[in-house]
């Protein structure tokens, strides 16, 4: 291929470049999310290890939820009190009980009917958390965060220039990248795979890349993530506590629904709230129990026991635990501990726009709206895998002879296009992480190879 920067390809080598430097970088990270992407989905969606789905012979009458919450406690050791409750699925499956132990807490499946013990766990000694953790943090905190981020927002950039190099430049080029040309040999025959399968999966990609950044800590926590929180103080008068609903979450968990992470907790003690509960009923499980179901709260949901002297009940089901059956069912209730009032109601059609979508975005992201949505997911990661192997090989078909990275050629002088400055604009303002990451790669591109020769032999 000719590198002469004179040709009117000066623009294309230029693009090509670019994607040829993301690739470098993304490449071994978009592997670990496709990898770690699919082991989440399964075990989450189909091989939940909690005891979640265990099979269990329905019976008529199911024991009282604090006989239930004694056979939990009693099957841990050194037990101080229950954390969480989860209902089950259905009248065939386990209730779920998460124990305090004064360590990291024990998950308990039992039978409903009779109290046995069905199997316990380690509250996030799961192959889930551990493939969570590696798939949000690569299990190095915020920096292994930062590091996928930028990944992810480079991503975005190997879309754009990936289509941009697809593009049918020719009359019935179109057909090269939408079809792809089986007949060809050696390296053209993975290009076209390469050019074909990106093309066709280039729109999902660009869908998992922003949800996913959504949960990011720059451009997910500080910008969108905050501008999207419900507002608290959409609950009058309830006094709200300096906790928020994050705190909810378990240690690797992310349990509560996307726009209620940042919101306030409220605060029992008061004298608000609205009246669900019968004069002189306990205020426990088995009345928060009778709370959902008075509002219309059926199948599985979960009831987070109050830890704190002016904690709060909470009943929640939504997507973000695997609950409902639709993203669109999401449901937080709180309840004053003391009073048993119901202090704050919140539904999906509360959440903004950007909730709203993060919902059904993220249910979507983790193949949770059933056998389809697995399949499509479990059908896209195998392309990521697919797209990124093959890029690989085009690179080990092409590389130079010697110690040479073999990047395509770098033209003194790029044409002026202003829809590519445009679009490069655009995404840097939109993603911060990505515009910082440009403005360091074009200083090692165009200034410091420039002034070192032999790294610029190296990396060429």
């Amino acid at each position: 291929m000719s590198t002469d920067t004179q040709t009117p390809n000066r623009l294309y080598f230029a693009v090509w470049r670019w994607h040829f430097y993301a690739g470098l970088y993304v490449i071994p990270f978009l592997l670990m999310l496709a990898v770690t992407g699919f082991f989440m989905m399964l075990f989450t969606t189909y091989l939940p290890e909690y005891g979640d789905r265990l099979p269990v012979p329905a019976a008529e009458t199911a024991l009282s939820l604090e006989d239930q919450g004694k056979a939990a406690l009693a099957a841990v050791p050194g037990a101080v009190g229950i954390v969480e409750y989860i209902a089950p699925y259905s009248t065939t499956n386990p209730a779920l009980f998460e124990v305090a132990d004064g360590a990291d807490g024990v998950v308990v499946a039992l039978n409903p009917y009779t109290g046995e013990v069905l199997r316990q766990t380690v509250s996030g000694d799961t192959w889930n958390i551990f493939f969570e953790t590696i798939h949000g943090t690569l299990m190095i905190g915020d920096l292994g965060d930062r590091l996928i981020e930028i990944a992810t927002c480079l991503g975005l950039l190997l879309v754009v220039t990936g289509l941009y190099l697809a593009w049918p430049r020719q009359k019935g080029g179109a057909r090269a990248m939408l079809i792809p040309d089986l007949a060809a040999k050696g390296r053209a025959w993975w290009k076209s795979l390469h050019q074909t399968v990106g093309t066709w999966m280039s729109l999902v990609l660009v869908f998992f890349l922003i949800t996913g950044l959504a949960w990011a800590g720059i451009w997910g926590e500080r910008f969108v993530q905050a501008w999207s929180t419900f507002p608290a103080e959409k609950w009058d008068a309830v006094p709200l506590s300096d906790a928020t609903h994050e705190s909810l979450n378990a240690e690797g968990k992310k349990e509560v629904p996307w726009g209620l992470e940042k919101t306030a907790l409220p605060l029992s003690g008061s004298a608000t709230g609205a009246v669900i509960l019968a004069e002189g009923t306990v205020v426990d499980l088995a009345a928060m129990e009778t709370i959902a179901r008075s509002l219309g709260i059926e199948s599985r949901f979960r009831v987070y026991v109050p830890q704190e002297p002016t904690g709060v009940w909470t009943i929640s089901q939504n997507s973000m635990s695997y609950d409902g059956a639709s993203p669109t069912l999401d449901r937080t209730v709180h309840v004053d501990q003391f009073t048993g009032k119901v202090l704050a109601d919140v539904r999906y059609a509360d959440y903004g726009v950007a909730a709203k979508a993060m919902a059904v975005g993220i249910a979507l992201h983790e193949g949770q709206l059933g056998l389809w949505n697995f399949a499509l997911n479990a059908a896209f990661c195998l392309s990521v895998v697919f797209i990124c192997l093959s890029g690989l090989v085009m690179w080990w078909k092409r590389r130079p002879a010697g110690a040479r990275l073999g990047a395509p050629p770098r033209p003194e002088v790029v044409p002026y296009a202003k829809g590519a400055i445009v679009i490069t604009l655009a995404l840097s303002l939109a993603f911060p992480m990505l515009g910082l990451t440009l403005l360091a790669v074009m200083a090692l591109d165009l200034v410091i190879l420039s002034a070192l020769p032999p790294l610029k032999r190296l990396l060429n």
